[in-house]
């Protein structure tokens, strides 16, 4: 698996053929892996998890160079390295995202890592549900002396009706350094421990 996505940049580099590809390659280890329950083996969740791939990304809606303005033009967004770190025992699921804003010169890009904290819980032998409650940015590289700034969740009558501050995935493959999950959006994700 890790070799058929490994040279597109976490999915944002995939072509048609590409995804073919991957989705090939995750549906063979899910038939050699079986099941994934999650009542027996809960436990290899915990970690450190390095997104791989995601189907959502070669559609550009999410990540890289997001939608919007073009390099050069205000301040375009770049994606780096993409975790999650899953706590079995508090229940914390965390999206971690590296991001660089970059700025006019001569101001070097502001790098700063996102933390999109939820809490989880496990609703099916395979299926788990994730919960929004906020969002940390602390600023890295030259500006890593600044202080972390917690956005926090909107409240449910200020946001809009298509974010309900939660989502669904089953995890279709897991063993100890590998996992596949398939979202409630159709999108395929692979990840390694890291």
């Amino acid at each position: 698996m890790q070799s058929v996505v490994s040279g597109l940049n976490r999915g944002l580099a995939a072509n048609e053929e590409d995804l073919k590809k991957a989705e090939a390659a995750a549906k063979e280890l899910e038939s050699i892996g079986g099941p994934v329950d999650l009542s027996t083996d809960l436990d290899k969740l915990q970690g450190r998890w390095k997104l791989l791939y995601s189907s959502a990304f070669s559609s550009r809606t999410l990540g890289g160079s997001r939608p919007g303005p073009p390099t050069g033009r205000l301040l375009p967004i770049t994606l780096g390295q993409v975790f999650q770190r899953i706590d079995i025992l508090s229940k914390d699921f965390d999206n971690i995202v590296e991001l660089q804003l970059g700025t006019p010169w001569p101001i070097p890009p502001i790098e700063a890592a996102a933390t999109l904290s939820h809490k989880f819980e496990v609703i099916g032998p395979a299926k788990i549900k994730i919960t929004f409650e906020k969002t940390t940015v602390k600023p890295t590289g030259s500006f890593s002396q600044l202080p972390p700034l917690d956005v926090p969740r909107l409240p449910d009558p200020l946001r809009p009706p298509s974010n309900t501050g939660s989502g669904e995935f089953e995890v279709t493959y897991m063993d100890s350094d590998t996992r596949i999950t398939r979202g409630d959006r159709e999108e395929l994700r692979v990840f390694v421990i890291s």
